[in-house]
């Protein structure tokens, strides 16, 4: 899995892992603040949510262009600088008047903008790392690999928003001002960020572009101008789809969120309770890896022992955590959201396996079928979301009964299961999307086109909020049926355009 990488790519990963672990601190429990701290209704908690998605998604657009200009790495850096300043407001505890609300939408626009700068750079030149021969074949599976690191960020933000928020509890803090400390993870993160950047940054400068004061950056562009054409024309049409799967899939921040805070039991106990934590998830991480080790056929014999001994330590871990149990524990809503990075991080060997033995028979599917193929299992998990809701109250009237005999709550199983197979999608789509921009793009446009992707996946973060305004008097099965359409419609749609989009690969 990780034999015949470029080691670029093993930094670069590393250095997205540090930026994105401090995003995902912030957003597992950005909702909720909104909501707690001023007082704000879940529609136009929506709205600011989304549209800070959106910032976050479009403003790469803009860090394209000037990367294209003056460079992929002096881009990458200023992004860092500019989210730290954004990450830095964003901790300082104001209140709820509105010079706190002014300061925070202040603080969102700076993060929004050195995103843009840090993250499509930071993909472009990681698909630039490709471009080698020797590495060429490589790329779908170097891509995997960087969105699983991405993802290792992610899966201990939730934990660590929680438990820093209870701990500033602690201190006398108020639960909204507390809020606050979760924010400053964020900085912290972002220093370890740039640290590993530079660090290792020998690995990857060939890729980092840029070019002298008063020179034009070089760029060798061989195709016609038909040839370019066939190229834009696939990569906008699969940026027409991705806008309506991350309408979806980000649901996970705002109506999932809501979902797990409103109707999901709020305690577990026994063996059930063993998910909710991060640790007993990294264990079993630890065992999927491991037996991969074990019968893969290129591990050495002292390998597979060493991949035997982990599987027997973290078994050992797991059943000690399990002896441990007593009574219940309380299950808070943002700990929901480190299943899906959990799930990636599992499955991505999974994937990778799956699809390299499609490709030794030569029936690996092309990447514009498998982002198709991402958006039906986004409309199952969705149908399945539908199907848990039917005769729940909803959102409106389980407001007035909270805590009494009339609430409707069901088993936190449904979110996980649901969170399963959105994951699917996920992987389906998001790092095969990004790989097919980085191979697809004509040379002249690549940061621009990486920037549009991005811009695609903004739309589709603002209209996130389409579930946050449906939140309220309708029945859930209606909200979850929107989404299953959309996704449905997308998949469609993607089928039509199947042999455009496969022709602009050949």
């Amino acid at each position: 899995m990780f034999k015949g990488q470029p080691k670029g790519l093993f930094a670069l990963a590393l250095a997205n892992t540090g930026e994105r672990f401090g995003y995902y601190t912030m957003i597992a429990v950005f909702a909720l603040f909104l909501r707690a701290n001023f007082g704000l209704s879940a529609g136009t908690a929506g709205t600011i949510y989304s549209s800070f998605l959106m910032l976050v998604y479009f403003f790469p657009l803009i860090g394209g262009i000037l990367a294209d200009k003056f460079g992929f790495g002096k881009m990458v850096t200023t992004g860092i600088l500019v989210m730290f300043a954004g990450y830095l407001l964003l901790s300082v505890p104001l209140g709820g008047g509105t010079v706190a609300l002014v300061a925070m939408l202040a603080a969102l626009l700076l993060i929004g903008f050195g995103t843009g700068l840090f993250k499509g750079n930071l993909q472009v030149m990681v698909g630039d790392l490709y471009n080698d021969p020797q590495y060429a074949s490589k790329r779908d599976s170097g891509f995997s690999l960087f969105y699983m690191a991405i993802n290792i960020g992610a899966l201990f933000a939730p934990t660590a928003a929680i438990r820093i928020r209870e701990w500033a509890m602690t201190l006398g803090f108020d639960g909204n001002a507390a809020y606050h400390f979760s924010f400053a993870v964020a900085c912290v993160s972002l220093i370890v960020s740039i640290a590993i950047y530079y660090a290792f940054r020998g690995w990857f400068k060939h890729v980092e572009g840029g070019h002298a004061k008063g020179e034009k950056a070089q760029v060798v562009d061989t195709l016609t101008p038909e040839q370019t054409k066939k190229r834009m024309v696939a990569l906008f049409l699969v940026f027409a789809v991705v806008i309506f799967f991350w309408m979806s899939f980000h649901q996970n921040g705002l109506t999932l969120t809501y979902f797990a805070d409103e109707f999901t039991e709020r305690s577990s106990s026994g063996i059930a309770s063993m998910p909710f934590n991060v640790f007993n998830l990294v264990a079993v991480i630890a065992i999927v890896y491991a037996l991969f080790s074990i019968f893969d056929k290129e591990t050495s014999k002292n390998g597979k022992w060493i991949g035997v001994g982990v599987v027997a330590l973290a078994c050992a871990y797991l059943v000690w955590q399990y002896t441990r149990l007593s009574g219940s524990i309380e299950i808070s809503a943002p700990i929901f959201q480190h299943f899906n990075p959990f799930y990636v991080v599992a499955l991505t060997p999974v994937s990778m396996a799956i699809f390299g033995a499609l490709a030794a028979k030569g029936k690996e599917p092309s990447a514009p079928r498998k982002i198709a193929y991402g958006m039906l299992v986004a409309a199952v998990a969705f149908g399945l979301m539908a199907f848990a809701s039917i005769g729940l109250n909803t959102p409106a009237y389980q407001a007035t009964v909270r805590g009494g005999v009339e609430e409707t709550l069901v088993s936190p199983y449904w979110l996980i299961t649901v969170y399963l197979i959105l994951t699917f999608g996920e992987l389906l789509l998001s790092p095969m999307g990004i790989s097919f921009v980085s191979k697809v793009a004509p040379p002249k446009y690549k940061g621009m086109m990486m920037g549009m992707w991005f811009v695609a996946t903004a739309l589709g973060n603002f209209l996130v909020q389409v579930g946050g305004h449906l939140w309220g008097p309708l029945p859930l099965w209606v909200v979850w049926s929107v989404f299953l359409g959309v996704c449905v419609i997308s998949a469609v749609f993607m089928f039509a355009m199947m042999k455009k989009l496969e022709a602009a690969t050949e």
